[in-house]
């Protein structure tokens, strides 16, 4: 196995292992385990778990940049292209109802821990929410397209905490039904809160 390759396999099985266990629980032995590198030939690659994390990180942001990037392609409205942000929740229904959310269960457990990636892991949301925020302008909502995009970051958070919390699959499908209401209504030029729907 060459040595990109095996560099690639880590971050990608340590990104697993940190959405489904956590980062604190996850140890250097496991990842290397999973690779089936000896834990000798995995400090040849990584020198801590902290540089792990930070190629996870980046990772994330690259295959969210890449998402993002499809959204656009895939839909030719900004309409179509928020209501894709929100699917999400359903094309991961599976791996949130077990884990919840890989953005908002990494960004909570490295604020809990005060670790120094907390902001870079951030910056996965910040790119949600800017790129919200641009679908919101395109429909016309120049003054309020900010709010607007965290609330829909704030309602796709709750949703899949709760999802994860109470393993209820009717209850998602109801709160993606609610959401295709507000926006609706964003797209109508009224403001209702997404709660009030």
């Amino acid at each position: 196995m060459s040595k990109k390759i095996t560099k690639d396999r880590i971050v990608e099985e340590a990104d697993k292992l940190f959405y489904q266990q956590g980062f604190e629980h996850t140890s250097f032995a496991q990842i290397a385990d999973v690779v089936g590198i000896s834990r000798g030939n995995f400090y040849h690659h990584f020198k801590s778990k902290d540089d792990i994390l930070d190629a996870v990180i980046v990772l994330r942001l690259a295959r969210t940049h890449s998402m993002l990037d499809d959204w656009e392609l895939e839909n030719s409205t900004p309409t179509d292209r928020i209501r894709s942000f929100v699917h999400i929740l359903l094309v991961n229904q599976n791996k949130i109802k077990r884990y919840g959310c890989p953005v908002g269960t990494l960004t909570t457990e490295l604020t809990k821990l005060n670790h120094p990636a907390k902001k870079h892991a951030n910056e996965i949301f910040v790119l949600f929410r800017t790129w919200l925020r641009r679908q919101f302008e395109r429909l016309g909502r120049d003054d309020d397209a900010d709010a607007l995009a965290m609330q829909l970051l704030a309602f796709s958070q709750g949703v899949a905490t709760l999802y994860s919390a109470f393993q209820d699959d009717q209850f998602i499908h109801n709160e993606i039904s609610r959401f295709e209401r507000w926006l609706m209504s964003i797209k109508g030029g009224t403001n209702t809160p997404v709660e009030a729907i």
